[in-house]
């Protein structure tokens, strides 16, 4: 166990915060419930919002910009948007300072106010369909697909570095359709590239379904989730995408002119994901000794570190393999520093993730071979001169491949079916919970307060099953899973 760190095993809450501020990654700042990003956790997001801008931009969407702020008046038109985000709403009330009349300092100016006042972005729909009314005229102006990397406020009283805090970054899309069948279809596409996305890049396995009535977006006609497990179990939402079929474009009064020269309103989604995916990289791979970051998503793929200390020799052969490895297209540092040692920087490198070490040494150069060492597994491996690119190569690809079935196996041996209440209540401490419900939003709330877990999602892939409701007894047409959730 790294020094700093706790354990997993006895306090993964503070295991968390550990990593997290250790790997340096990010931290408190003097805003209540908002943090400080990192350089280190900053360039893991910008890695995963490189590749995400990529995939948008493959199925035909362009990224713009809207406002920070929001009239009030614009929050109210869909009602039950305006339910959904009222508690979390920051408010602007005025729009300047003054110098207190005593001296003391400064205080708001009382004849600033403003005639509405304004929100601070929750969420980007109401400015952006606002903003769509002028935009869309006809069948000829759509699909409209439009993506926004943007920060939003929400108010939350409960904060945990990058999990849920009262300032993130995310994007956001917002599309508008001509058919209610062409939007769902977007709204599943984007499920797909979210899915897609956490399997392939941050290897964390996910579960595609859909949100019961309770807990879909507000406003939405329909939320698409993919659900991931993290190492205590626990559900984390990763990215959702909502069919909101006409309701934006009525509350904004949003119509084209279809083809037969007659008016409609337009279709809907939106979707987005956030900085919460970094929390759920470093708890989905993470390990005692400090972070662990899939190749495809670390900012530094190898270090090199010269052993004991640089000299024109070693360096030579360390810019060389640098160089090859950078013409692989894989990211890579040497530490040459004379101020720290290397059992020092091996810590350091390790506690930050970096996939994959490389060694140098006298007596390694002497018998033509330098040491590899990979993160996740901790193994070293001596690799003959020459080799170590192709090597490195084919490393990275396995390390990718590894992590994931490792996170595969233990999302699956910590999913469990239940057919009583007790075993219900019993497995949940395990992890997900594949059980019957009723489909009633009664039962749901009743199942959440007794247990704190709530219906995760009901799997795109359900299979009719008729049984009975592990709460009322009352029957249910398939099983939808349940966990406790962060």
């Amino acid at each position: 166990m790294a020094k700093g760190i706790s354990s997993r095993a006895d306090n993964y809450a503070q295991w968390y915060v550990d990593i997290v501020k250790k790997a340096g990654l990010a931290d408190h700042s003097a805003v209540r419930g908002c943090m400080v990003i990192k350089p280190h956790g900053f360039a893991i997001w910008e890695k995963m919002q490189a590749q995400l801008d990529r995939m948008f931009k493959e199925t035909g969407h362009v990224n713009a910009y809207f406002p920070l702020f929001i009239p009030k008046s614009f929050l109210s038109r869909e009602a039950e948007h305006v339910e959904g985000f009222a508690k979390e709403c920051a408010v602007v009330t005025h729009y300047r300072l003054k110098q207190n009349d005593d001296g003391t300092g400064l205080i708001v100016d009382p004849e600033a106010k403003l005639e509405e006042e304004l929100i601070v972005r929750p969420t980007s729909e109401t400015i952006i369909w606002n903003t769509y009314k002028d935009w869309i005229k006809s069948y000829r102006d759509l699909p409209l697909l439009v993506n926004q990397w943007a920060n939003v406020v929400r108010w939350e009283m409960r904060t945990r570095l990058f999990l849920r805090t009262a300032e993130f970054l995310w994007q956001e899309g917002h599309t508008a359709h001509s058919s209610k069948q062409e939007a769902i279809e977007e709204a599943l596409q984007m499920q797909e590239i979210y899915a897609t996305f956490a399997e392939e890049y941050m290897a964390m396995p996910v579960i595609r379904g859909r949100k019961t009535t309770s807990e879909r977006f507000a406003g939405a006609v329909d939320t698409y989730t993919i659900e991931a497990m993290m190492q205590d179990g626990k559900a984390l939402q990763a990215g959702t995408s909502h069919f909101l079929g006409q309701n934006f474009a009525k509350a904004f009064d949003v119509k084209y002119l279809n083809e037969e020269n007659r008016e409609e309103y337009v279709w809907a989604t939106s979707w987005g994901v956030s900085t919460r995916l970094v929390g759920g990289l470093i708890m989905t791979h993470s390990d005692d000794d400090g972070l662990v970051v899939p190749p495809k998503l670390a900012p530094t793929q190898v270090v090199i570190v010269p052993i004991p200390k640089p000299n024109p020799e070693i360096m030579e052969v360390a810019e060389r393999i640098a160089a090859e490895l950078k013409g692989k297209g894989i990211s890579v540092k040497i530490d040459h520093d004379p101020k720290k040692r290397p059992g020092y920087k091996f810590a350091e490198y390790e506690l930050q993730g970096i996939p994959v070490r490389i060694g140098i040494g006298k007596r390694d150069l002497e018998k033509g071979q330098i040491e590899i060492a990979r993160r996740d597994t901790k193994e070293k491996t001596m690799v003959d001169l020459g080799q170590e690119a192709n090597y490195i190569s084919a490393l990275l690809d396995t390390i990718q491949q590894d992590l994931f079935a490792k996170a595969l196996a233990f999302q699956r041996a910590r999913t469990n079916r239940a057919d009583t209440w007790e075993d219900f209540t019993r497995l949940l401490d395990e992890g997900f919970v594949s059980a019957h419900w009723d489909g009633t939003s009664e039962t749901e709330a009743q199942i959440k307060a007794k247990t704190k877990a709530t219906i995760r999602c009901i799997p795109n892939d359900q299979e009719a099953e008729k049984g009975t409701c592990i709460l009322s007894g009352a029957p249910s047409t398939g099983r939808v899973l349940f966990a406790r959730a962060y």
